[in-house]
């Protein structure tokens, strides 16, 4: 990539990062297009060149924010426990290393309640779902004895729920110490 098309990408970077920050904090329907070009300092003409509109520029966000946790869903012959220690793991460093990311987590759970969002994002959503093939993994694992009993359906929604809160609370509060991911998966472990 030649040092033109670093720029523009980097540009493009800075304007997925003012635009998240912008609809976490006020909202797809209130944030402007007009707010987002202001924050990275730059024309709304300009950056239409980037994003063609401010629905663009969201669905590009939510794109991000469906196919990160849906590409860590492909666990293979990978034993149950092991892949839930890698994906709380790999998580946890991406929330450390890249803040963008807990934002994406605010953004992903605010998506589902915005009435405002457009039919392409709600499209988008429809394949977004994390506990169905975690809930057949647990299943495999209380089947090898490396997770706990109890409600296959309801041990998923608890994994991942402590992981959204996380990172809700790292997004919220840049700084706090993150916990250690055996904790999440302490959640699920058959002691």
């Amino acid at each position: 990539m030649g040092v033109r098309e670093e720029q523009k990408e980097k540009r493009r970077q800075e304007i997925l990062a003012a635009g998240l920050d912008l609809f976490i904090r006020k909202g797809y329907a209130a944030t402007k297009i007009s707010d987002i070009a202001e924050q990275v300092g730059m024309s709304v003409g300009l950056l239409f060149h980037y994003f063609e509109s401010k629905e663009k520029l969201y669905e590009e966000l939510i794109i991000l924010g469906v196919s990160g946790p849906m590409d860590l869903m492909t666990p293979g012959d990978m034993e149950p426990l092991a892949f839930f220690e890698g994906v709380a793991r790999q998580i946890f460093y991406f929330l450390q290393e890249r803040p963008f990311v807990a934002k994406m987590f605010v953004l992903m759970s605010q998506v589902h309640y915005n009435e405002a969002a457009p039919p392409s994002i709600k499209e988008l959503l429809r394949g977004f779902d994390v506990f169905t093939p975690t809930t057949v993994l647990i299943q495999k694992g209380q089947e090898n004895g490396t997770i706990r009993e109890g409600n296959p359906a309801a041990l998923a929604t608890a994994y991942w729920c402590a992981i959204q809160g996380i990172a809700e609370q790292m997004a919220l509060s840049p700084g706090i110490p993150c916990p250690e991911s055996d904790w999440i998966v302490d959640i699920i472990r058959r002691k």
